[in-house]
């Protein structure tokens, strides 16, 4: 039960805050301090920044932590209002404010502490409040003693203080700007992409058919994880290359020991069983069945650096993932879908791109940039019925994951409680081909989700109970664009069973929006509101070029008004890459151009007084347009609605005097015109 009796001292934030640190298992004196109880290496850090007038004792902050890489700063006052004073400039460091408001004076002692240079880079807190059910928390990362503090925004509490991994994660988000963890994102990317080459490579020398090599691949990938229950606990480990000896016994062969592998990891982790029979299913028809890819043969070069003798093809593939592949899994490829890069690069060699069967996988950095127009977070509940390799499902797991750690802090209790939540209830998705749903279940299942809302099946025909009971208030679509309408029914079927309110986006060939899909889109009109329409590069899905696609964004449950209902329509034709079969190629500010398109569909022109906008970049009487649509299902796209300018410029004047000029010359040199004195 909440404490609501309103503060009257200043003291009693303090002991809000010592209640709040020793709730997270800190202990005074020990793991964290108060005013003068400090080191010296600190004292003489603070030397000369008392917040007195003459400044000669050194400065006392509320609270202090050194128990970390760098040390913590908190600042407290009474009442919320004296939580920040700030102005156009940023935060205002005269000595009023310094003094009298809990954010500034605790930047201030940071900057003073980096300016002693003894410390580079300092954790900045301000507290303010009125009563326990009333504080204000701004968490800032302070690296320079002049240059303006970057407030980790989403910290609003102190729970990343719980430990040295809490502590270690925060740190590394405060240091990383979005650029540098968006370059981090396509190096890995890329680096992915050109071992899946070198993997097609390999099990092409060995005769392996397409189509089994990136169930292959995601087999051996679940083999290599620890077999770990529900509740966590490691009850063995993952093979390693050593396990395969290239052993003639039928069961002992290096292809049944990965699959027996993967069954007792898929048992263990209590996935049901229809579900994990239909997995097996896949994984032994392509690592097992075959006997002769055990055998010991001599190496192929893409690994005879990894082994020295003989071995089996299973064992070649296995070590050259094992050492190259398996490390993409970690935190540093963020929200990488590893199976549908695999996928796209193995499907470039079976079906030219896919486009016969109307694959074609959206890639992370789009998948990424949907859920956050969608404004996927904590508590979103989201689903994809087109689920493919799960690209769309990941991207939004990685937004709600930042979002829980943000709010309770990176590997607190109370963050990790809500991911285990996130990863089990949260996210729903529908597949009907085995293998996509093999792979979408491995990737899933690589990321800690178990797969526990993956279904095989059409999303046609999964009972209504199921959608019903999950409440989708967000839906991620990219269909198979050989589907009837291109598609649009799928978006469609999702939105009956969206809350009312909830958003949805799907990418699909801008043609859907003009023409291809009108009796499904008048449908959606009558039912549900068109929000956006975002006209994508025609390179998006390089390779396979020359597919023009929108992203279309829609409200459920409230039918489209046409007399007041306007269209945001946004042209993002340009996002910064060039696409090419060897890869994409950064030519004007890709991470920034993302990063925009976000606050462009929010605020619209309004998003160039954003101060983190990146105005320079963009035309937004050119790129942008709010309009009205028709009931015809046709005019969805951006250019119905684009606007040219036609009032004459100066230099359209000058061109037409001069080509007047031009003619008349013309005209009297040739004994036509008239010559008037």
């Amino acid at each position: 039960m909440s404490n609501n009796i309103k503060w009257k001292l200043e003291d009693q934030v303090n002991d809000y805050i010592k209640k709040e640190l020793e709730s997270l298992g800190l202990v005074n004196q020990k793991d964290f301090n108060v005013e003068s109880n400090m080191s010296d290496y600190m004292k003489e850090a603070l030397k000369g920044s008392a917040k007195t007038k003459n400044k000669t004792t050194f400065g006392k902050p509320d609270f202090h932590i050194e128990e970390y890489q760098i040390p913590v700063i908190i600042e407290n006052k009474l009442h919320t209002n004296k939580l920040i004073a700030k102005n156009k400039s940023g935060l205002k460091m005269d000595e009023k404010s310094i003094r009298d408001f809990a954010v500034n004076g605790a930047v201030y002692y940071a900057q003073n502490m980096i300016a002693s240079d003894k410390y580079k880079d300092v954790i900045a807190i301000g507290v303010a409040g009125e009563s326990e059910d009333d504080v204000v928390i701004s968490v800032y990362y302070v690296f320079g003693s002049s240059a303006e503090p970057k407030l980790m925004s989403g910290y609003t509490n102190l729970n990343f203080l719980e430990n040295q991994n809490t502590f270690d994660s925060f740190y590394e988000g405060a240091t990383l700007s979005e650029k540098e963890k968006h370059r981090i994102l396509i190096d890995s990317q890329e680096l992915l992409k050109k071992h899946a080459n070198n993997l097609n490579v390999l099990m092409n020398n060995h005769n392996i058919p397409v189509d089994q090599r990136v169930v292959y691949v995601s087999g051996m990938l679940l083999s290599m994880q620890d077999v770990v229950n529900k509740n966590g606990v490691v009850k063995g480990r993952g093979l390693i290359p050593d396990d395969l000896n290239g052993d003639q016994y039928d069961e002992d062969r290096d292809g049944v020991l990965i699959v027996n592998q993967i069954k007792k990891y898929l048992t263990t982790k209590q996935i049901p069983e229809d579900k994990r029979t239909l997995m097996l299913g896949s994984f032994r028809e392509a690592i097992s069945l075959d006997k002769d890819r055990d055998e010991l043969i001599q190496l192929d070069k893409k690994v005879a650096n990894l082994i020295k003798g003989k071995a089996s093809v299973t064992k070649q593939v296995f070590i050259y993932i094992y050492e190259y592949v398996y490390s993409a899994i970690d935190g540093t490829a963020g929200h990488l879908d590893i199976m549908g890069e695999m996928y796209s690069v193995f499907l470039k060699y079976a079906l030219g791109d896919g486009k016969e069967i109307g694959i074609v996988l959206t890639p992370p950095y789009i998948t990424k940039m949907m859920s956050l127009i969608l404004d996927v977070n904590l508590d979103s509940q989201v689903m994809d019925l087109a689920t493919g390799s799960a690209g769309f499902l990941i991207a939004s797991m990685e937004t709600m994951i930042q979002d829980a750690e943000r709010t309770y802090g990176k590997n607190t209790t109370k963050a990790k409680e809500k991911i285990r939540k996130i990863k089990e209830q949260q996210l729903l998705g529908v597949e009907l081909n085995a293998k996509m749903f093999t792979l979408a279940s491995t990737n899933m299942i690589l990321r800690g989700d178990g797969s526990s809302n993956i279904q095989k099946g059409s999303s046609f025909d999964r009972p209504p109970e199921l959608y019903k009971k999950f409440k989708a208030d967000k839906l991620l679509l990219n269909p198979p664009f050989t589907f009837e309408e291109n598609g649009m029914p799928f978006i469609e079927h999702g939105l009956k069973f969206m809350e009312k309110g909830g958003r949805a986006a799907i990418i699909i060939q801008d043609s859907a929006g003009s023409g291809k899909a009108t009796k499904t889109n008048k449908r959606i009109l009558k039912n549900h509101t068109m929000i956006a329409s975002i006209k994508m590069p025609v390179d998006t899905f390089q390779p396979s070029a020359g597919v023009q696609t929108s992203i279309y964004i829609f409200e459920a449950g409230k039918p489209h008004n046409f007399e007041m209902d306007t269209v945001k329509f946004i042209d993002f034709r340009n996002d910064g890459y060039k696409r090419t079969l060897r890869g994409n190629y950064e030519i004007d500010h890709p991470a920034e151009r993302y990063q925009d398109i976000v606050k462009i569909f929010r605020l619209g022109k309004a998003a160039i007084r954003n101060p983190d906008f990146h105005y320079e970049l963009w035309n937004l009487d050119e790129v942008y347009v709010e309009d009205l649509i028709t009931d015809s299902g046709t005019d969805w796209n951006f250019e119905v609605h684009q606007v040219n300018d036609t009032t004459p410029t100066e230099e359209d004047f000058m061109k037409t005097v001069g080509d007047y000029l031009s003619f008349e010359v013309n005209q009297l040199l040739n004994g036509r015109g008239e010559y008037i004195d």
